[in-house]
């Protein structure tokens, strides 16, 4: 069961304290940069993790005076759309309300709350060279936007609660990460399909289950990818699930030319 740490008690609870209970998971932004779009990753990520354990969400947006422009950017990111946050109260049938909110910003004096760190640099972050498309050193056209996923790995890279860098060195490395691992997929595709070992799904399973620690998913994955006595199959099967949390697109390039 995902548990989170309460940023205004410091303590761990239950991000879904009644079992197949609605949780509503409601996402605090004021302007539409960087920082505010890792918000509003960081509650699409709470909502996938409570999801992918059977529970129902409820996913609202407060913005602010750039909302429509956060919004769009947060489509671009594969970040699932937002309802409307603006006057709504609490007790409408949920069991359960979860605020993210910029780890410097207000708190909410109710419900459970998920402190953001902000993303440090500035919005050139958005327009960076694309994983794909890459020339066989893995460098790109530095006049092309971004694919949006190198970006929401860069944000995933770093622990929620701790300052994420949004640098070129961040978004290369991110966009370097993410080109391997859609060839790899494509490659392991190819071979029949295995059953994700049991002791790999608990592992992925308690990461993002302890205070969403997504970091972790990462480094669970890097190690499957390494270990000699997973079969390629298992491989494939692995990381199409752990997407579902990430929201990475990485079995994109099936299919495509090796």
């Amino acid at each position: 069961m995902l548990r989170i740490i309460d940023a205004r008690t410091g303590r761990p609870v239950h991000a879904a304290p009644a079992r197949r209970g609605l949780t509503r998971v409601e996402a605090h932004a004021s302007g539409s940069d960087t920082s505010d779009l890792r918000v509003l990753l960081v509650a699409d990520l709470l909502s996938r993790a409570l999801e992918l354990g059977g529970t129902p969400v409820w996913s609202l947006l407060t913005g602010g005076h750039r909302e429509a422009e956060l919004r769009a950017a947060a489509t671009a990111l594969g970040i699932r759309p937002f309802e409307e946050g603006h006057g709504l109260a609490a007790g409408l049938g949920e069991a359960q309300v979860v605020h993210v909110v910029a780890a410097d910003g207000a708190l909410p004096t109710s419900g459970v709350v998920v402190g953001v760190a902000p993303a440090l640099g500035t919005d050139r972050a958005r327009k960076v060279p694309p994983a794909h498309g890459a020339d066989e050193a893995g460098a790109a056209p530095p006049d092309r936007d971004a694919e949006p996923a190198v970006l929401r790995l860069a944000l995933l890279a770093t622990r929620r609660d701790a300052p994420v860098r949004v640098d070129p060195g961040a978004l290369d490395r991110a966009g370097r990460t993410l080109a391997h691992w859609r060839r790899a997929v494509a490659r392991w595709a190819r071979q029949p399909s295995r059953p994700i070992p049991d002791e790999v799904r608990g592992r992925l399973r308690a990461a993002w289950e302890d205070n969403l620690d997504v970091t972790e998913v990462l480094n669970v994955l890097n190690t499957v990818a390494e270990v000699a006595d997973v079969p390629d199959g298992a491989r494939f099967e692995t990381y199409a699930y752990a997407d579902r949390l990430l929201g990475l697109d990485l079995v994109r390039d099936i299919g495509s030319p090796a």
